[in-house]
This record gives structure tokens, sequence and C-alpha cells, in this order.
């Protein structure tokens, strides 16, 4: 990799001499949209694997896998009675391919969620028909057999049967701020980024579902302005140490009309994160966690007899992610999960009885995801950090991790999707300097033809010199090695001294030093290059791509490591004969805003500037599942929320500060950048502040995204 920046540096000054960019400008960034990426339409596979469907505003058609021609209309909106006048959104087709379901009218509530009008067409009759007309629904899903949607209004459950529209109420009691049935809590859906809480049985008998009790969690309440008397909206958020929700998963009988309550553990201090049904349709697994989130279990409930049995247990020393893969085999006897228990996420190969645990992929690197598994063949298709954390590549192996093959053949980014039967898969690639490529293979990791090759884009990238990004590692006082990546300034001139940004991330887990395409802020920093400042990027410890052991260093002590981290980064590349280490400034989003203004702080000899948007300023004010599965309680770990809250260091401030915020925001509450600033009001120090009011933790909508980059980009201006 140093190889790589010492190549860059040549061809940098070459370039200096034979070329000239057009600029790049926030218009272009943020309004114009040149330099968005086109996405290849990549359809939803049908049950033979050899077709998909595609939707566009016209209807919904069938398409050939092998050659990409259209094969019948399965929907078409013109010619639907009813339709007339509705902008259909999304759809999904039942399990027995004879219905539609359609939602319209979008209007989002948190990160994942929101409600919709939902329709029913069939495509054998073509006729189209409207799901209740008593309000918006959530989460409006098919049962396996398609005689039945179950859906969420207003914190209640219902089942409806499609052949006569008749809606049954499986529960009465939800109600804002206090009873949830069928979906989460705002914390479950940010921090578990799970919202439809109901799962209908294989069988389409029984309905399991959570039920979340509100009652003892504390109001947080923003207001909303605009009009003569502002609003107030409110709504349940657990911080660090508080109250959470009570939760249930309950399991109704379609055909009884019964209600049953496993027994769940009398500890009302935990978290049930997943639930699934087995093969078995009488068989539910539920997934327990304690509060502290460092002891994980599979439980199987058995939904005839009422009955809780143990199948899966995993502990940790620090905390155990939520396995991003549980597949439950057609065979009934066995199921595949991911794990770091052996250091890295691997898959394991595991039976029904609990006992055999069989890793099934090689090598100390972190499995990213599972695209694909092929019951008949045994085998499984996934993608994986192995030859850097930087990269992630395409593989398959069988389900006793006997033989292993990459499919992916280019270095770069590749994610995965694979028709029913693994027959196919569709491959989005893309590098740092690369735009995305999508192509359609065989299993064999044949290609069949590009459906996507950015051409356009990728003329427009070099047009405007915006793939000038290389990669190298740092290595820290301590002996830790860091990846990184920088963007020196166009033109650049290795006898002269450029100004430094550095920008950060650093949450557990995250990784910004990747080679795959960015948008926005990649672009954003070509444009500051071309204004002639260097940008770079590093990876501290505590993030993600490289085992648990680098990644959970930094837990009860958030902040200290990542803070050491950015600061020696800043005197490393300040070392530099090139970069002018008295105009090193800081930037960052979120936990990078929490990170930007510590390091600014701590580091106020090596810092001239930073920006810190929407940042947490105390973890004691952020929300629980998550501050608590890196920190612990409050109460247990008090100095760790305090020994690095930027809050206690105020008073350390001597570079420039750009505080910046959306009152809006019900992630990382505005709270947090008001404390700072009476922080700084107490010591006596100045700094700047902006908000957006009504504006949430992405801060866009209108202009507002352009404005914010135009704010940022005069406070470098002027200050760095």
């Amino acid at each position: 990799m140093k190889k790589l920046l010492s190549l860059m540096l040549t061809c940098s000054m070459a370039l200096s001499v034979v070329a000239q960019h057009k600029a790049i400008t926030l218009e272009d960034i943020w309004t114009k949209g040149t330099f968005s990426a086109s996405s290849a339409r990549l359809g939803r596979s049908m049950a033979d694997g050899e077709h998909y469907t595609l939707m566009d505003a016209n209807g919904i058609a069938k398409y050939s896998y092998k050659t990409g021609e259209k094969v019948a209309d399965l929907c078409v909106f013109a010619k639907v009675k009813g339709a007339e006048g509705v902008q259909f959104q999304s759809y999904e087709i039942d399990e027995g391919e004879r219905q539609i379901l359609l939602s319209a009218n979008f209007e989002p509530i948190y990160r994942y969620s929101g409600v919709s009008d939902y329709y029913v067409y069939n495509i054998g009759s073509q006729r189209l028909v409207r799901i209740s007309n008593d309000g918006k629904q959530r989460l409006t899903t098919f049962s396996p057999d398609g005689s039945k949607v179950a859906y969420v209004r207003d914190n209640n459950l219902y089942v409806m049967t499609l052949s006569n529209l008749k809606e049954q109420a499986i529960t009465t009691d939800g109600s804002a701020n206090h009873i949830i049935n069928g979906t989460t809590d705002w914390v479950y859906e940010e921090e578990f980024a799970i919202t439809r809480g109901f799962r209908f049985s294989p069988d389409s008998r029984r309905i399991a579902f959570y039920r979340f009790d509100e009652s003892n969690v504390k109001e947080y309440s923003m207001q909303m302005w605009g009009d003569l008397y502002p609003g107030e909206y409110k709504y349940k958020y657990p911080k660090a140490g508080e109250d959470n929700s009570r939760v249930e998963i309950l399991i109704y009988d379609l055909r009884d009309k019964s209600l049953t309550r496993p027994e769940l553990g009398s500890d009302n201090d935990q978290y049930l994160p997943r639930f699934q049904w087995t093969n078995n349709p009488a068989v539910l697994c539920v997934m327990r966690m304690n509060r502290l989130q460092n002891h994980m279990e599979l439980l199987l409930v058995d939904a005839e007899q009422n009955t809780v049995s143990p199948l899966y247990d995993e502990t940790s020393d620090t905390y155990i992610e939520v396995p991003a893969t549980i597949k439950f085999l057609a065979d009934g006897k066995n199921f595949i999960i991911s794990s770091e228990r052996g250091g890295y996420n691997q898959l394991y190969f595991c039976d029904m009885e609990g006992k055999m645990q069989l890793r099934i992929t090689p090598g100390d690197y972190d499995v990213v995801s599972v695209c694909g598994i092929d019951e008949k063949k045994q085998q499984i298709y996934y993608t994986a950090h192995k030859s850097s954390p930087i990269n992630t590549e395409l593989f398959v192996c069988d389900f006793k991790g006997r033989r292993t093959m990459q499919l992916s053949t280019e270095e770069g980014t590749h994610s995965a999707s694979f028709s029913n039967g693994c027959r196919y898969y569709i491959d989005v690639f893309s590098t740092t300097a690369q735009s995305p490529v999508t192509t359609l293979y065989n299993h064999k990791g044949k290609a069949i033809r590009v459906l996507e090759n950015n051409a356009a884009l990728q003329t427009t990238i070099e047009q405007y010199g915006a793939n000038r990004k290389a990669f190298g590692t740092l290595t820290t006082s301590i002996g830790t090695e860091l990846n990184y990546y920088i963007i020196l300034p166009e033109n650049f001139d290795s006898t002269k001294r450029y100004p430094l940004l550095i920008y950060v991330y650093g949450g557990p887990g995250s990784q910004q030093v990747v080679n795959a395409y960015r948008g926005g802020d990649n672009y954003w920093f070509h444009m500051l290059s071309q204004k002639g400042y260097a940008v770079a990027c590093f990876d501290g410890r505590g993030t993600g791509g490289r085992g648990i052991a680098f990644r959970n260093q930094t837990y009860r002590n958030l902040g200290a490591m990542e803070c050491e981290d950015a600061i020696e980064a800043a005197r490393w590349f300040g070392a530099k004969q090139w970069i002018d280490e008295s105009r090193i400034g800081i930037f960052g989003w979120s936990f990078g805003g929490y990170l930007s203004s510590l390091a600014l702080l701590k580091g106020n000899d090596v810092f001239k500037a930073a920006i810190a948007v929407a940042p947490v300023t105390t973890w004691r004010y952020y929300d629980n599942i998550y501050t608590e599965r890196f920190l612990q309680r409050p109460q247990d770990n008090p100095e760790g929320y305090d020994n690095n809250s930027p809050l206690n260091f105020a008073d350390q401030l001597k570079g420039n500060y750009l505080l910046i915020h959306g009152t809006g925001d019900d992630n990382v509450h505005f709270q947090n950048s008001v404390d700072m600033v009476s922080a700084l009001e107490r010591a006596g120090k100045h700094f700047e502040f902006r908000i957006y009011p009504n504006k949430n933790h992405g801060i866009y909508g209108g202009n507002t995204r352009q404005n914010l980059y135009e704010l940022m980009t005069d406070f470098l201006m002027r200050k760095l």
C-alpha cells in the first residue's frame, strides 16, 4: 500500500503538467446529480429460479434470467380498474405467484418504518382490491398460502381473509406511546433494525408477534417549528441506564382464536431481537439476549405444547452482535448461523439438538454477508474480507467447509444476490475509482451479460478528476497499523505544503476506508482537493473488518483510543513535508461528530479546526441498546461515560469549532449540542453554531443539504 501512495504522488505530479479537470461544484454533488450512479433494476426471483419480476411506472412484468427478455405482463396498471391515479411504489408476490400486494402513498415514521395504502391484485381475475379504508397500514404481508394478509394499524395487529375481505383484529389494546403490537418501538427499530414484528407460521395457521409495553419508558419531546405556536412531538426513547419496554412474543392461532404467551424468561430487562418459525410449523425460534448483550440464546417454542427449550447458547467477555444469518434448513435437522465466537465473523453448521457446531468458512477474516444457500447441492455463497479489510470478495463453499472457491475475480467490493435455487446471481462490483458495474452470472461464476456499466458516469468521473483516492497504512507510536485513504490536491507538488482535512466516523464495527464507489462526501472531498486541500480518512481501533480483537478493544471506554488514533493520524500526516502541520482540520457526523469534537479539544495542539455535525456530546444522552452494548450501563461504568465526553473538555478549546445540528433529530438529540453550547459559553470560548429547524439526523430536504455543505465549505476556507 505504501508503494501505491508513492505511485499516486508520481502520477499526480505528472497530471499537474498534462491535465486540467473540470471544477466540481456543490450543485454538481447535491442538486444536479452529476455523480449519481445508475442502478440496474435487479428484479425479484420467481419460484422457478429461471425468471424474475420487475415493476416500473407501467406495471409488473416477468423476465427471463437467461435472455433478459420479457416473458409476460403480470399487471398492466393502465388496464386495472381501480388503479386510476394511484402511484404504486412497491410490490410483493405471494408464494403461489397468483397475487400481487401493492403499496402506495408511503409516509415515513422513523429510519426504517412508515405507513402506506395497500392493494391486492389477483393475476388470474385481474381484480384489484384495496385493503381497509380505515387508515393506512404498516408492514402488510401475505400468509404463506396466500389466503390472508396481516398488517399493523394504530399499534394493533390485524389479519384479513382475502376471499371475503373480512378484517379481524388480533389485538385491541394498542395505543400511541403505550402499547405496540406487531411492530417495534423506536430503539428496536434503530439498533436491531427490525420493524416487522409478526410472522406467519409456514402452514399459515398461526401468527407470532411482538407486544411492547412502553409504560415505563420516558418520553422525549421535540418542538416542531413553523406555526404561530410551535407544535410538540413526543415519543418513547430509553436512554442509557433507563427503563426499556417490557417485550413479549405472543402466538395467535387463527383456527381456534387462542392466544398463548410463551415463558421467555422472568428477567424483564432483556432483549428479544429476532424470532422466526423453523420448518416445523409448530416450532418458533426466539433469540434472547441479556441487557448487557454479552449472552445470546436461541430458544425453541413449541406452539402446540406452549413449552420452551434451549437450542443454542453463546457468551462473550465484551458483547455479541445480533447474528446476520440464522437459516433453518429444509431437512428439519440442521441450521446455519453466523458467529464471532472464533475471533472473526464466520459461518457455522449446527444440528437442531444444539450439539454439533462445525465451522463452515475457513481463514482468519470476517464474513460480510450470506448471499445464497443451495440446499440441494449443500452449498453456501457468501462475501468476505479475505484479501484485505478494504476489499469484499464473493465465495462459495459446501456445508462441511471442505471445498471453498472464490467466484469474484476483480479486486474491490462485490455484493451479490442469488435467484431461487441459486441458478443465477447478480453481482454489483465497484472500486474507489470504478463506478458500479452490475453483471448477471450463472452459479459457476460465468458472466452472462452486463446489466449496467455506468460508462457515462465513469467518463464524468475522469473528466472531473474525481478518481484520485489512494490507500495506505500508517503505524501509530504503539505499533498499531491503521488503514487510510488520501486524496491529494489537484496539481499536487511535493515541494509545496498543503492544509489537511481528516474525515472520521470511527464508531464500533464501522468502516470508512473501503475500496468501493462512494458518492456524496467523496465528491465534496475531491472538490476540496481542487481548492488546494489534502483530505484523508482512517479506520482506527474499534472499527470493523479486522476481527473482534481489533474491534472490541474500545469496550467500556468509547472515545479514548479513537481520539488517540485521530491525533496520531494527524501527527503522522503532519510529518510529511507536503502537509502544513499548522493547518490540520477534522470533520465528522454523528459518532464522527463526537470524535471530531473530542479530537479538537484533546488535541488542541494538533488540530486547527473541527466540524461536528449532529454529534453525541455525552453517551448518557444516547439510547441504551447501542450505548450499553459498548459501555455497559452508566450505573456500572460512570467513568466510561464521562472521561471522554466533549462536555468535560470544553475549556480546552483553542481552535476553530463549527457545531451543526437539526432540531428534529430523533436519533442524536439536539440536546447534545445545546449542552455543548452551554459548556463552551461557560468556558468563555468562541465558536460557530448552525441549527436546522425540524431537520432529522440526516439534515436533508429541499435546499438543506446544499446549504449545509456551502456552510462547511465556507468555514474551511475561512478557518483552515
